[in-house]
């Protein structure tokens, strides 16, 4: 079964070290709270608002260990008003037998405020 697992976060600054650092963060609490595997991973979706500019944050992904094939492309998030800035949102498509409610989405940050019927998760 292909679940996917959700994941966001936001910047303070456009600057090309932030937005791989909080990109890296968030991989890893989501890699760690439900024990993903890159060799399980099909494939991950990375978007930013339209502030986000200064570096692509999928190079976040190579810099964690063992992630290097795993396929990921950069995405625009859609511009909506009033919608949450500097956010970088994560989709990663996983191959597991866990149902989707055992699934532990990681929103960090201001990104906290995208998913609170979800808070009680993390």
């Amino acid at each position: 079964m292909v679940r996917g697992v959700r994941g966001a976060t936001t910047v303070e600054q456009n600057t090309e070290q932030e937005i791989i650092q909080v990109t890296e963060e968030l991989l890893q609490e989501m890699i760690n709270k439900n024990n993903i595997h890159p060799e399980d991973v099909c494939s991950a979706i990375i978007s930013v608002t339209d502030d986000i500019t200064a570096a692509f944050p999928a190079r976040a992904l190579r810099n964690i260990e063992g992630w290097k094939y795993v396929p990921v492309m950069c995405f625009k998030e859609i511009s909506v008003p009033h919608a949450i800035e500097q956010c970088i949102r994560v989709m990663l498509h996983w191959n597991t037998t866990k149902g989707q409610r055992e699934i532990e989405h990681v929103y960090l940050k201001k990104a906290i405020h995208l998913r609170p019927d979800l808070r009680e998760n993390n």
